[in-house]
């Protein structure tokens, strides 16, 4: 997933081997210091957008008033408003701990991966949640090179991605494809997955334009002789990515896709990632490296970890230990976000539901009397 981007024009360029590139349209805008996660519904041959989750990103300037008790930064603690799901979700559970616990204004930066990592490297931002490590935006791995930031705590070690089908595709009495079961059977699905704006073509749902994942799926789709056989659609934004594919599977239409987990979309649907060759260390090191690698292999699950500003960590050491002690799992996380997802709240609300509900979880982060703050301000 990945969030780290290497962000270049996301409707511009080519892919390799004939692969057709087509833009969609964000589904989220942002406006008013929000951010708002939207799924795409057509009527009367338009396309509309209907926000289920509101709120996700508080602007850079408004903050959430502190707690009781001083801050030891002295100011507000200035936090990287990654613009998806999972990142949101724990971007909200540290900053609600952050402002209870240790008496800190938040502040959220809205943004997207390299801008954000940029921001943190040079103190703009304090604390980004979530870095991919087997997958990291190149701004992250020269600023830690440089020595202007450093991964602190795990956020969750065991997120994964993939290329994804619903089951009800290939298994059960109506399934229309039961013997999908690899990338390898994808060409002969491709007028099953057909592409109405290219006949003859299938329609596979990349990544994110302008993310690391994007160009790799681009790779793989030349490795696997499948650029000439499907259409190579990008999102503009995350929300953008999963409306789409929401709206097919909602209609229990056929859709194979890239995604990621922890994410809602993982949390609340029941799907089956297709099959790829087990996961090479060196095949994999070519195929990021490479413009035309010849082989292709299974993404590795990643750890991903929360990172802050050198200067932060020198200035907050209660705060740093605190990310530093922070992790929970790609289940629970997905978990999370398909409850607030299915209820329509803000990712600052679910925060609260998850401390509420997981005192076992958070509370092994934080002092005793840090955590006591937190309880009694729920």
């Amino acid at each position: 997933m990945v969030h780290p981007a290497r962000l270049r024009n996301p409707c511009k360029g080519n892919g390799s081997s004939g692969t057709v590139l087509r833009c969609f349209a964000s589904a989220g805008r942002v406006r008013a210091g929000t951010q708002a996660f939207g799924v795409l519904q057509e009527a009367g041959g338009a396309t509309r957008m209907k926000a289920v989750w509101g709120a996700a990103l508080v602007a850079a300037g408004l903050a959430w008033g502190g707690a009781a008790g001083a801050c030891e930064l002295g100011r507000p603690l200035k936090m990287a408003g990654l613009d998806y799901d999972s990142a949101a979700f724990h971007t909200a559970v540290a900053g609600a701990i952050a402002e209870k616990g240790y008496g800190c204004k938040v502040e959220r930066v809205p943004g997207v991966v390299a801008p954000l990592v940029n921001g943190l490297a040079r103190g703009d931002v304090d604390v980004i949640m979530e870095i991919w490590m087997a997958n990291p935006v190149e701004a992250w791995v020269k600023a830690a090179e440089a020595g202007k930031v450093e991964p602190l705590g795990t956020t969750f070690p065991d997120a994964n991605e993939g290329w994804f089908v619903p089951r009800y595709l290939v298994s059960g009495p109506d399934a229309k494809a039961p013997e999908l079961k690899s990338v390898e059977d994808l060409k002969r699905y491709k007028e099953l997955f057909a592409d109405p704006e290219e006949p003859g073509k299938g329609r596979f749902y990349n990544c994110v334009a302008g993310w690391v994942c994007e160009g790799i799926n681009t790779k793989k789709l030349a490795v696997y002789g499948l650029a000439n056989d499907f259409t190579n659609i990008r999102g503009g934004s995350g929300e953008a990515l999963v409306a789409a594919i929401e709206a097919a599977m909602k209609r229990k239409r056929p859709v194979v896709f890239y995604y990621w987990g922890p994410s809602w979309l993982v949390g609340a649907y029941d799907l089956v990632k297709l099959q790829e060759p087990a996961f090479d260390p060196a095949i994999w090191a070519d195929l990021k490296a490479s413009d035309a690698p010849k082989r292709a292999t299974a993404y590795p699950d990643s750890k991903v970890v929360n990172g802050a500003n050198v200067e932060f960590v020198r200035k907050a050491p209660q705060l740093a230990a605190f990310l530093k002690a922070y992790t929970t799992s790609s289940e629970l996380t997905s978990k999370m976000l398909a409850e607030a997802r299915e209820k329509g709240v803000t990712p600052e609300q679910q925060a609260l539901v998850f401390l509420k509900t997981q005192p076992d979880v958070w509370k092994k982060w934080v002092p005793a009397e840090i955590a006591q703050k937190v309880a009694s301000g729920l």
